[in-house]
């Protein structure tokens, strides 16, 4: 008998455990380009996410894989949040990257507001497209050796804002700036990148050194003559890289970068290069 009881005990489904952590539920729905960022499945769509406790609604956002930098409002059961809001079950979240054309002034905006003057801080990756950047006149720093921790300070010290492909390094709770890219070409990304964060205003071709990042000085040509040698071709304007002792002048290659930037800039940047 009591063997057989022992039996009858085992096959019986598992007790109720009171003190078992409680799973709780809310609808997500994420808008326009933040879609980027979520599974076939989830996307345009409204979908349920389960979890436990209390998190933070920003928690939630980076659990399902949109990265914070890229959220600008977030609204819980048609209410404008912070990051910091509670989920406790039951909310329907809808969730949006940065306005352009909606009027959105009484919510609360999460993204910091713009620098004023953009500096970009680029991972390893992305070494064609800080070259284009800097021939755009944007100062763009980038190193081939940087690891992830290195990039991160930089960006963070420097306000610089971070340009990435690898998602993993826009989660970083300290970071306030950053862009993920979406084209994996360097002329797309150009493009992406100066209309996602309306930079056509701010191009100035060929004033940044591409070797080192520094400003360009303007000087004339007998200067010119004197800083390099062999002597440069005789142009009308050159300029000198007060850092790494460059010399630029509008020869064949510059005319090849011309046409090179204005194939992947809109026509309001393409002027600024005729």
């Amino acid at each position: 008998m009591t063997h057989h009881t022992r039996i009858m005990t085992r096959s019986r489904s598992p007790a109720f455990d009171p003190h078992a952590p409680r799973r709780h539920q809310c609808a997500f729905r994420f808008y326009a380009e933040l879609n980027d960022f979520l599974p076939h499945p989830q996307r345009q769509q409204s979908f349920h996410y389960d979890f436990i406790g209390t998190p933070a609604v920003r928690d939630a956002i980076q659990a399902i894989g949109v990265p914070h930098t890229e959220v600008d409002l977030i609204l819980i059961d048609g209410r404008s949040v912070d990051f910091g809001q509670r989920l406790n079950g039951g909310e329907q979240v809808s969730v949006y990257p940065v306005f352009e054309r909606f009027d959105i002034a009484d919510a609360q905006h999460l993204r910091p507001q713009p620098l004023r003057e953009p500096r970009f801080a680029v991972d390893v990756h992305l070494g064609t497209l800080a070259r284009r950047l800097r021939l755009c006149g944007f100062d763009t720093l980038y190193r081939n050796d940087w690891t992830d921790p290195e990039l991160l300070a930089c960006a963070l010290a420097e306000h610089r804002i971070l340009l990435s492909r690898d998602r993993g390094l826009l989660f970083h709770k300290a970071l306030t700036h950053a862009y993920y890219l979406r084209s994996t070409e360097p002329d797309a990304q150009l493009r992406e990148l100066v209309q996602a964060l309306q930079l056509a205003s701010l191009v100035r071709p060929f004033s940044r050194c591409l070797r080192c990042n520094e400003a360009l000085q303007a000087v004339d040509a007998d200067s010119a003559r004197s800083l390099s040698n062999p002597p440069p071709p005789v142009y009308d304007h050159y300029s000198w890289c007060p850092r790494c002792r460059q010399l630029y002048w509008p020869g064949c290659h510059y005319q090849a970068m011309q046409r090179q930037l204005q194939r992947c800039l809109d026509d309001r940047c393409a002027m600024q290069f005729t």
